[in-house]
Parts: C-alpha cells; structure tokens; sequence
C-alpha cells in the first residue's frame, strides 16, 4: 500500500495483498497490530500530542522492512495451512517476511469472514507471528540443550541410551524412535525424547526455568510498537515425567514464534538477540511509534555457548536434515513436530545461515501441519532462496 495522490493504494497484486494483510492492516482496524492501526496517526496526519493535523499533505508513507515478493513467496509455499513464516536479517533486526494466514484479500473482504461456521478463517484477524502461542515440540528442546551445556559440565561428553521409551517417577517419556547409544550431538540431530527428557529430569525445574527465562520466554517484545504476545513455561507443579515432556517441548509449554526467531538471531550473533523491526526509522517518524529495536537485552545467552549450539545446530542440517534440503545457505537449524492432542502435530523449523553475506534468521510453524521435516523444511527453504535471488 502506498499514497498515490493524497489516497491510499492497495498494492495491484492480489497475491501480495493477502500476503502482507497482518503486516499491513485492514482498513477497519480489526487486525490490531496491523501498521494502519499502530500508525493510524501518522498515516492521517494527526499528531496525538499537539492536537493539529501536518500543514500541507495531511497522509504521510510508513515504509515497512518487509518485501512483498518475498511474503508472497512464503504464503504460496504455506499452501492454504493455517500458521505464521518470519524471517529477519539477525545483524540489524529488519523483518524481511512476515506471514500468518488464513489471511483474505483486503479489497475483496469475504462477505461470509464474520459468520462461517467452520474453521476456515479461525482466527483470521490474528497475527500469528505476533500474537499467536503454540506448542513447540521438538524445537524447544534448543533450550533444553542450552541448560544442559550451562549446568552438565560434560554432557558433550555422555553416552545415552534410547529404547524407544524411558521411565521417569511414575510416568514415562514415549520417543519418537528406537535409536540404542547416542552421543548428544547425535540425540539433537535424530531429535531423540529420550536424551532430553532425561536431561530436562536431571536439571530440574529450577534450572530449567530460570534458563528459560534468561532466553527471554515469558517476556512481551515491542516489534515497532506491536506487543508479542508472552511465551509460557510453567513446570512448578511437574512431576518428573512432566518435567521431561516440558523439556522436549510439550506438557504446557506455549511459544511465539518470534521469540523462537529471536532465539536463533541470538544463537547466530554470538549471544546477541536483535529486537524484530518491521518500521523503517526513516528520520521523520515521531514518538507516535516505538522504532527503537536494538539488541534485545531480555534475550541473554553467553557467547560461548551460542557458539557450540551452532555447532550443533549446523551439524542437525549437515548429518542428518541434509544440506540439499537447504541448498547454498550453510544452515544450521532444528525442526519440531509438537503434538496437539485430538490434530495433527504442527510443523516448526527455525534456524539461521552461516553465510556472512546472508545474515537471516527464521521461523516457520504450520498450525496441525503435519512433521517439521518434511512440511516447514520446505516452506523455509523456498523463502530462503527467494531472499537469496532478491539479494535482500
């Protein structure tokens, strides 16, 4: 969208229009953290503080990081599944992509959005990278990794043992696979239940959480002025099974998206979180909006072990994703496949390239859409190559 002779102008692609609705906003206001909402201020003129409209032309542009071709991209390789795509450059914090559907053509509003019985627009005036929560699965347990390395002084170095199931207390942790002795580089790579509900058990709840909470989960971002919704861990009355369902990503554990974003902005950067921006700070932008962005300073993670988490990251992608899935890029990443109890698993992958030239980080969750590998993966690696075409 943009202003053409006083008046605002929907970009003439249908596609492009659905794809940035969230980012962009509806007309009425009803998608909240859309930018004609959050900027209805500026866009119009009207300055809140002084009481006066601009002299002159009373609408004023706010430009977005994002690219529209890229959005586009993102939305066509969701293919009518329900979630959210977000990728951002993890140097400078700039949103490149930012999708969440369902989504509808703002041009064309669908007569029957307000009173269709199905689930076909359920929660269509949502943002799901910004205001959506869900079960992370196996991404979450990134996390449980980063506690271990802080806390289990040789855990690199253990041997684990997987039989397809372990016991913890009185419950057990049922795993995705029989995968016999695993080093834990090998557990992260096969995403073995075993490995980290056993290590989520034997780090206990305090040191879970409060690593938790030095990643910055449980805390609202300010992305240009739009609140993410806070990410939840709450294990203080886990039994020890619970627990181990906690740190492989399931129990009650909730997550937004762009906080698993920021995470692996964070991993890449050598511990360093750069807050999400989707305003340009172009000069003439006032207080109306907060454009700060910045380094995330609710996000702390040591450089140390963001770097050996690399490392581990890009072996997932190297020895047993494959770097085919993820041509060119350099990858390091972790999928998930959290279960929903009564629908099918949603979909994570989120990760970053090693490549200095291509410093982006990203996120994909299909709400019940079905395995990390083999339905994010590709939703991730066409947006990646679209940013790597464009040069952005």
């Amino acid at each position: 969208m943009e202003t053409k002779d006083g008046q605002r102008v929907w970009n003439e692609s249908s596609g492009v229009r659905r794809a940035t609705l969230h980012a962009v906003g509806d007309a009425q206001g009803y998608i909240a953290t859309g930018v004609q909402t959050l900027c209805r201020a500026k866009l119009i003129g009207y300055d809140f503080f002084t009481g006066l409209y601009q002299s002159g032309n009373k609408k004023t542009d706010v430009t977005l990081t994002l690219d529209a071709e890229v959005c586009k991209t993102a939305l066509e390789a969701m293919n009518g599944k329900k979630g959210t795509v977000a990728a951002y450059n993890y140097k400078t914090g700039e949103l490149l992509c930012m999708v969440s559907a369902p989504t509808y053509d703002p041009l064309y509003k669908p007569s029957d959005i307000d009173t269709d019985t199905t689930d076909k627009y359920d929660g269509v005036y949502l943002n799901r990278a910004i205001s959506g929560v869900f079960t992370p699965g196996s991404t979450f347990k990134v996390v449980t990794a980063i506690c271990a390395l802080e806390n289990i002084p040789d855990v690199q170095k253990r041997k684990f043992t997987c039989t397809g199931k372990i016991s913890l207390g009185k419950g057990e942790v049922i795993c995705n696979g029989v995968h016999g002795t695993l080093t834990f580089e090998r557990g992260l790579n096969v995403s073995c239940n075993c490995v980290f509900a056993q290590l989520a058990a034997e780090l206990g709840r305090d040191k879970l959480t409060e690593t938790v909470r030095s990643l910055g989960f449980g805390k609202s971002v300010s992305v240009s002025g739009a609140k993410t919704v806070r990410s939840s861990f709450d294990v203080s009355k886990a039994t020890k099974a619970d627990l181990g369902w906690a740190g492989i990503g399931q129990y009650t554990t909730l997550v937004n998206p762009l906080q698993m974003l920021m995470l692996a902005g964070a991993i890449a950067n050598g511990g360093e979180a750069m807050t999400p921006v989707l305003v340009k700070n172009d000069g003439k932008l006032r207080s109306l909006i907060d454009l700060s962005g910045g380094v995330n300073k609710n996000l702390q993670l040591a450089p140390a072990t963001a770097n050996t988490v690399k490392a581990l990251l890009r072996s997932n992608v190297k020895n047993y994703y494959g770097d085919s899935r993820l041509p060119n890029l350099e990858f390091c990443g972790k999928t998930g496949s959290a279960e929903v109890e009564g629908k099918k698993s949603h979909a994570w992958f989120f990760g970053f390239s090693q490549r200095e030239d291509f410093p982006v980080a990203i996120v994909v969750c299909l709400e019940n859409g079905g395995i990390g590998l083999n339905d994010a993966i590709p939703v991730a690696n066409k947006v990646l190559q679209k940013l790597l075409q464009l040069g952005v």
